[in-house]
Parts: C-alpha cells; sequence; structure tokens
C-alpha cells in the first residue's frame, strides 16, 4: 500500500486531504505542530516544528523506521495574514515565509531521501494569489510565489530521477476561520477543501504520471 505524508494535518484542507487519500487506499501520515487526529491514520506526528530541520529529520526516521518508506508528499501547512505594505510589519513577510515557504522546503528536503526510492510525488499549496497580488496581500502573494518557483526549481532537478513536483493555486478556500472572516461573501464561489483534495489525489495518481512541475490553478468562481 502506498505511503503519502501530508503536512499542516491538523488544519481544515490537512484533515480533509488526509481522509480522501485515506479513502482512496493510501497510508497516510499525518504531520503538524498543532494536534494531528489519529483516526484513518497510519501514523500521527504532533508537535513537529515544519521549520525546524532537525524536527523534520526526526520525523523522516520515525515514517522510515515505522513504514518502511514513503511514496508521495503533500506540503499544506501555511498560513496567511492581510496587511498593506505601508502599514504593515517588516517581520509579517519574514513570518509569512517561514510559514509557507520554509515549511514546504525542509519538509521536501527532509523527507527527499525516501521520496527517491521508489520515484514518488510531490504536491504543494501555493495560491492563485501569487500571480497577481492585491491590496494587503504582498506579504502572503510573495511568499506563495516563493512556493511556486521551489516547486518549479524542484520539479526540474528531480525528473530524471522519477520524482514529480507540482503545485495547486487556490482562491478562498472554504473553510470555517474564512468564513468567519468574510462572513458577507458568497461562499458558493468559493473552494471547499473536499474539491482542492479531489486535485490533489489526482496529482498524486498515475492519471498524473505526465505532470511535474505544473501551477495549476483552482479557483471555483472567485
Amino acid at each position: 500500500m502506498a505511503i503519502v505524508a501530508v503536512t499542516g494535518a491538523a488544519g481544515a484542507l490537512g484533515r480533509e486531504t488526509a481522509a480522501r487519500l485515506g479513502a482512496a487506499g493510501w497510508q497516510v501520515v499525518g504531520i503538524d505542530l498543532g494536534q494531528v487526529p489519529q483516526d484513518g491514520l497510519a501514523l500521527a506526528l504532533s508537535g513537529v516544528d515544519l521549520a525546524d530541520e532537525a524536527a523534520m529529520a526526526q520525523a523522516a526516521g520515525r515514517i522510515e523506521q515505522e513504514l518502511g518508506g514513503l511514496d508521495a508528499l503533500v506540503n499544506i501547512a501555511g498560513g496567511f495574514a492581510w496587511e498593506t505594505v505601508s502599514d504593515g510589519a517588516v517581520a509579517t513577510w519574514d513570518r509569512l515565509y517561514q510559514m509557507n515557504v520554509r515549511t514546504a522546503l525542509i519538509a521536501t528536503r527532509a523527507l527527499m531521501p525516501l521520496l527517491r526510492v521508489k520515484g514518488g510525488a510531490v504536491v504543494n499549496i501555493g495560491a492563485a494569489a501569487a500571480v497577481k497580488a492585491a491590496a494587503g496581500m504582498g506579504a502572503y502573494a510573495a511568499s506563495k510565489a516563493g512556493v511556486a518557483r521551489l516547486t518549479e526549481a524542484l520539479a526540474e532537478e528531480l525528473k530524471d530521477e522519477g520524482v514529480r513536483v507540482n503545485a495547486v493555486l487556490p482562491s478562498v478556500l472554504d473553510t470555517p476561520a474564512n468564513r468567519s472572516d468574510m462572513p458577507d461573501a458568497d461562499f458558493s464561489r468559493w473552494v471547499s477543501a473536499g474539491q482542492l483534495a479531489e486535485v490533489i489525489a489526482f496529482l498524486l495518481s498515475p492519471s498524473a504520471a505526465p505532470i511535474t512541475g505544473a501551477l495549476i490553478p483552482v479557483t471555483g468562481r472567485v
């Protein structure tokens, strides 16, 4: 049975993606700084600082020891902040880089030796905002643009080793947090966590074998 690691597994998209992949027959490893729900997982790794190389190296060691390998990685861990450039803090740019780019970079580097064994697949979570930033989205868009460039660079570096690397670029995700922040929005126009999880599952499947280095918009009707 194929094994997939999902970072950010304690969050709404992480939980939905883990459930979708589990239903498709994957053994799922959930990794997060927060508390990862154990239900349905082959391995739940909570309290893991994904921005820390030593912590992720330890997590990789546990996956290899307890499950014997890894076939795929989904980098979901990340964060968001709305601030204008003129009135916001420089520290926000650093924080979103850490949350969105550094976590994906370190998780991928730590797990790449396992993925190389079988010729695995990686899916990163970018953002449609990375293509064109709106007001207040500078720091977030810049960090997600970093995820896009990381995806492209890794895809080029690993294509001759049989490891595929792609990213999805969602617009607004229909999560409880986003509904709370934007109560007057038309939620039907947003992308549900389940819909995005379906796209992720496709990119990990044999049907997506010819696809690498792609940045795939998943924007609903936003």
